[in-house]
């Protein structure tokens, strides 16, 4: 059977004391942590106005990575005022905001800094490496001439910015104001590529590293045509036929007809057929064209 311990009223009274000084002490300390983080909050605002946690100019904001483009255009780009509190800028939204305002950033990773105040920008860039040409004003240049460089200084119209600008090698688009926006001495990508950025885009990083490689120097690639890629290079005009994985393996034989023209006699070729490359074709001018 069980037992039952009896207990008297003096220490029922003991234990009620206990627990009331128990629960006096809890309310206190939560008193004492609520008074502490108030006046924690309140430092932080307080330090975050003051000059030492406060970024006073651009000057403040160094820029990292970066080639094409100034350390001035980048911090223009990052829509700062002066004097502006450390603690209030958001790091991944100014770096979302350099990605979307300019294309010739890949990638932004910004980091604030304490001490001494001030913002690290860490960028990378796009490398162009080819200029980029709708077929309709590919055939405008041919007809009447045009210079890219002049297009992309002067010429700034929505349709010229959506039908002329650069590729880096994985194909991703640079506009014609991002280019202008480039301050420093850059020389113009000798490659061009004509046609619709839809139709070459899902082969552009192979086609480029085969063309990057190649034997023969390639300055333009048509690709207006999609039964038939069309190269001018150093030894004339090309037909390659629709793209395949042959690609690299065409423009070896090319490389094997290098003293073609001398062999010719000095009758002009109109272009190189290399639709079969294991029976490579020249196509002559007719006499008199």
């Amino acid at each position: 059977m069980t037992s039952i311990i009896a207990v008297s009223p003096s220490d029922l009274s003991q234990r009620r004391q206990s627990l009331r000084r128990l629960r006096r002490r809890q309310v206190v300390h939560e008193i004492w942590r609520t008074l502490a983080l108030c006046g924690l909050a309140g430092g932080l605002v307080w330090g975050s106005s003051q000059p030492v946690w406060t970024i006073q100019e651009a000057e403040q904001i160094d820029i990292q990575g970066n080639q094409l483009l100034s350390d001035r255009t980048i911090r223009s780009l990052l829509s700062l005022t002066y004097p502006q509190s450390l603690l209030r800028i958001e790091p991944q939204e100014i770096a979302e905001k350099l990605e979307s305002k300019q294309s010739l950033i890949a990638k932004a990773t910004v980091t604030r800094q304490l001490f001494p105040p001030g913002l690290t920008v860490q960028v990378q860039e796009r490398q162009p490496v080819a200029i980029a040409l709708s077929g309709h004003y590919a055939n405008v240049c041919k007809q009447v001439g045009c210079n890219f460089l002049a297009v992309a200084k002067e010429g700034k119209s929505p349709s010229q910015q959506s039908t002329v600008g650069l590729l880096d090698e994985k194909g991703a688009w640079i506009s014609i104001k991002s280019y202008t926006s480039i301050e420093k001495s850059f020389p113009l990508p000798t490659l061009k590529i004509i046609g619709s950025r839809d139709r070459y885009l899902p082969y552009w990083s192979k086609v480029y590293q085969v063309v990057r490689r190649s034997p023969v120097k390639v300055s333009e690639i048509d690709w207006q045509d999609p039964e038939n890629l069309i190269l001018k290079t150093e030894l004339g005009v090309v037909h390659m036929g629709p793209y395949s994985s042959q690609l690299g393996e065409q423009l070896k034989v090319l490389d094997r007809m290098r003293h073609l023209s001398a062999k010719l006699n000095g009758r002009r070729i109109d272009y190189i057929d290399l639709k079969k490359p294991e029976a490579p074709a020249i196509q002559l001018l007719e006499p008199g064209s």
